[in-house]
């Protein structure tokens, strides 16, 4: 039975394969997304009685009041993925209209994300340089060349546990990376992360095919997530704060605040909307305030003439 399989019947069934199939081939969808996909497909086909590939408008109506009690998140993805397979249907010659038009549009407000501030990345690191002097152990060092690389080129913590030994090489400051849906990019890598990563690699045996190995595989986002909540209860960070992503947001935000690019910033996180990006923002609206209070002709002016007026 492929991901995703419930109940269709008849032409919903059939479309609903095609539809994930092209989107494990042609998308490089994951195993959850096609869960996914097919979870929400067949139930909207078992809504509308098997005659969801053949809806139109009015029937696409019907179906977002049956779903009005959900969350709007929940709602939001439910019609993301219908819009899919209508777009797909389209393109496949399956209708020639997309009805699409007509299905809710869930108002969904994406959280902020969860980062540390500077004074506890440096604890973090603190914690780490006492931990890897003279004599560290081989634990230690992992951590190290672990945590560089999450902080310091914002990997996905799939990327990063699942790095091939010969990624990372002297003298190159980047590595190439295959993230979601298959799309490569290209990571920075900084010279701290690199001599981490160098001695923690002269522990790894030549034979060995990946970086962080673990018995006959890699090292598990699970392990890597608790060995960062470790770390962080040392540094005094409660274990709620702190996870592999908070650091690859703390990568982000930091960046951003120095003054990088957010298309550069795109790019260094692989994401594939620059909407994504954009959520790190918010943490240059109280540097965006005082720049104006500071540096607004008009603000200049309420200096020159006194706090007596508004300009």
């Amino acid at each position: 039975m492929r991901p995703g399989a419930a109940f269709a019947t008849g032409e919903d069934a059939h479309a609903i394969e095609r539809f994930l199939e092209a989107m494990a081939a042609e998308a490089g969808a994951s195993r959850n997304t096609l869960l996914a996909y097919g979870t929400d497909l067949r139930g909207a086909s078992a809504l509308l009685e098997g005659r969801l590939a053949a809806a139109d408008g009015d029937a696409l109506v019907k179906l977002g009041e049956a779903w009005q009690a959900l969350a709007h998140a929940t709602i939001a993805r439910k019609a993301a993925a219908l819009r899919r397979f209508f777009a797909f249907l389209v393109e496949d010659g399956t209708r020639a209209d997309d009805p699409s038009a007509a299905l809710p549009r869930g108002q969904v407000r994406r959280p902020l994300p969860k980062i540390l501030d500077h004074a506890e990345v440096d604890r973090l690191f603190e914690v780490l340089a006492a931990r890897t002097g003279e004599g560290a152990s081989r634990a230690d060092l992992r951590l190290a060349a672990l945590v560089e690389l999450l902080y310091g080129s914002g990997l996905r913590a799939t990327e990063l546990v699942s790095l091939p030994r010969a990624a990372i090489r002297a003298g190159q400051p980047f590595l190439i990376l295959k993230g979601k849906g298959g799309r490569e990019r290209l990571a920075p890598i900084s010279d701290r992360a690199l001599a981490a990563v160098e001695r923690w690699r002269a522990e790894v045996p030549s034979g060995q095919p990946w970086l962080f190995p673990s018995g006959k595989s890699h090292l598990s986002r699970m392990r890597l997530y608790q060995l960062v909540r470790a770390l962080g209860g040392e540094a005094g960070i409660s274990p709620e704060r702190i996870s592999p992503h908070v650091l690859r947001h703390a990568f982000a935000t930091h960046l951003l605040e120095g003054g990088a690019d957010l298309r550069a910033l795109q790019a260094m996180l692989g994401h594939a909307d620059i909407a994504t990006t954009q959520i790190y923002t918010h943490v240059d609206s109280r540097r965006l305030v005082e720049l104006v209070n500071a540096r607004h002709p008009l603000a200049e002016r309420v200096q020159v003439d006194g706090a007596n007026t508004a300009p």
